[in-house]
């Protein structure tokens, strides 16, 4: 792999940025401390916003890696707000894959943001980053998460029963992926 940090991502509607520290206020309000986007999330909904600026601190110093990818999901006419988020939680060099993982506050469901965040985050891990692999899951009792991955042409792989921990406890996992090769 060529890896070379969060870059800034473009698409039609959106801006993925880099996190700055100044986020933390948007974060906690459009979704970090909602209870309902959290529901299927492996963290607990942020109980304050010194939950949240913590959280950015620590991801602002990892951006010096140039093996972390993270960014913050704005519009483009509103750039200093941002609605979601969108990052590689697990990457396996071995085999070239990437795992990605994605929320975005419930004011901005079901208007293709989340679709068009991924697959800017895929193209940009498969052309530049030069991954082979890209996937991710989602709780068998959240089948929006993956029509999203369906629409960035992911491929459903099967369900790992009882294999993760929600916020929900333990749950069934739902993977897709793609392969560079399949695009």
């Amino acid at each position: 792999m060529k890896h070379c940090g969060a870059q800034k991502l473009e698409t039609e509607r959106l801006i993925l940025r880099k996190y700055v520290y100044e986020d933390a206020e948007a974060m906690y309000k459009n979704w970090a401390s909602d209870e309902e986007v959290t529901k299927y999330l492996t963290w607990e909904p942020h109980s304050s916003i010194k939950i949240s600026q913590n959280i950015i601190q620590n991801w602002i110093n990892e951006y010096s890696n140039d093996n972390f990818y993270h960014w913050a999901i704005t519009l483009k006419n509103d750039p200093n707000n941002p609605i979601g988020d969108i990052s590689v939680v697990h990457m396996n060099e071995n085999v070239s894959m990437a795992h990605i993982g994605y929320c975005i506050g419930k004011a901005w469901w079901h208007k293709g943001i989340t679709f068009e965040a991924l697959n800017a985050v895929m193209n940009f891990l498969f052309d530049v980053v030069d991954v082979q692999r890209i996937e991710s899951r989602h709780d068998s009792n959240n089948p929006n998460s993956g029509k999203v991955m369906k629409k960035c042409a992911m491929k459903y792989e099967g369900t790992l029963r009882r294999s993760d921990r929600n916020n929900q406890g333990i749950c069934d996992a739902c993977y897709y992926a793609l392969l560079k090769s399949e695009r």
